[in-house]
């Protein structure tokens, strides 16, 4: 296999693998009805940004695979980071720095009170809707993400090799 043949098939098991992890998530989102905290949605942001950066670099011709794939490893280690701080809070280790469930600002007036009644409470992110052997979403998103850092990092000793 050529270099150029190797490179690319690193990068689009990457590309895959990120749009098969937010077909998951919107699954389980839109078909099982399980609503994501924001904490869940920020999860989801590597893996956006994973199809990005594969897709422009399969795509044009002189991209550096390598940095590609080296730039993705580092943003599957900061998803989970992010999955793993969302386990802490899930677990109760530690608390949550965003608005997890809040209802919003002060209520000054009786319409902002009747407003907030009205409205839809935001899910809480120690809240936990579904586990598949005591484990929550957010520890397999720790073990996808670390995985395909790995793997990420394997595919620049890969490229490197081919030179």
């Amino acid at each position: 296999m050529t270099k150029s043949k190797s490179e690319k098939m690193v990068l689009g098991v990457l590309l895959l693998a990120s749009i098969g992890a937010l077909a998951t998530a919107f699954t389980a989102q839109f078909a099982f009805d399980l609503e994501p905290c924001i904490l869940c949605k920020y999860q989801r942001i590597p893996y956006f940004a994973v199809i990005l950066f594969a897709g422009l670099a399969m795509h044009i011709k002189m991209a550096d695979h390598a940095g590609t794939a080296k730039v993705i490893g580092v943003i599957f280690l900061l998803g989970a980071a992010l999955a793993f701080y969302h386990n802490g809070v899930e677990q109760h280790w530690w608390d949550a720095a965003t608005s997890c469930g809040s209802s919003g600002g002060a209520l000054t007036t009786f319409n902002d009170f009747q407003h907030q009644l009205l409205a839809k409470m935001p899910k809480r992110c120690d809240q936990i809707d579904w586990t598949l052997f005591g484990l929550s979403m957010t520890v397999y998103n720790v073990v996808a993400s670390l995985a395909l850092a790995a793997f990420s990092f394997y595919g620049v000793s890969v490229f490197g090799k081919s030179r």
